[in-house]
């Protein structure tokens, strides 16, 4: 007879405390830091970065963690003009998803070490996990919030988590992945 797993619910779980996480730090990320953009946008979206590392560890459901702690934390929960427009909250929240699948998609494409152990490591993260994902997510936001009539957000968007990307994931990366690697909740795929 086939050896067959027991159904677990570990993954459900990790994925309601994940958008727990990601809700909280979006929320606090735009009312500590805020921006004239309609309380959407935060000078320093900590946020951003552990949505990065919980992808990059925890895979898919690290992302959809990230989709709804963008959608509730910085959104609806703060802003009343996303409040007042749901569609466009819904479509302005695919900016945070667009922001961790990127560099889900390339470290899984490239095979990075996210110990990283190597410069070359260290040039995908900065390259899609910095910079590329944040100008997607910057040019997204900018274009979904101009949609509801909010101001342009571009720059603050993009500037801001860069500078929160850069100092935080490499080195969250470097020091806390080969712990979290042991774990029964790291994904080395997408789902798996």
């Amino acid at each position: 007879m086939k050896n067959v797993r027991e159904p677990t619910y570990s993954f459900v779980i990790l994925t309601f405390i994940l958008i727990l996480i990601d809700t909280i730090l979006a929320w606090i990320s735009v009312r500590v830091f805020p921006t004239i953009a309609g309380g959407v946008v935060s000078w320093f979206y900590i946020a951003v970065a552990f949505m990065i590392l919980f992808t990059l560890w925890f895979g898919a459901y690290g992302a959809i963690a990230a989709y709804v702690g963008t959608l509730v934390g910085s959104g609806v929960l703060v802003s009343d003009t996303l409040a007042r427009h749901p569609e466009i909250a819904i479509i302005w929240a695919i900016a945070g998803l667009l922001q961790v699948l990127i560099p889900l998609v390339a470290v899984r494409s490239f095979d990075v070490n996210l110990s990283m152990e190597s410069p070359r490591d260290f040039t995908y993260i900065f390259l899609f996990g910095v910079i590329i994902n944040n100008l997607v997510g910057a040019a997204w936001a900018t274009w979904t919030l101009s949609l509801a009539g909010m101001g342009t957000v571009f720059s603050t968007w993009f500037i801001g988590n860069a500078i929160v990307c850069i100092l935080i994931v490499p080195l969250a990366l470097r020091i806390l992945t080969p712990r979290v690697q042991k774990s029964k909740l790291f994904v080395k795929y997408y789902w798996d």
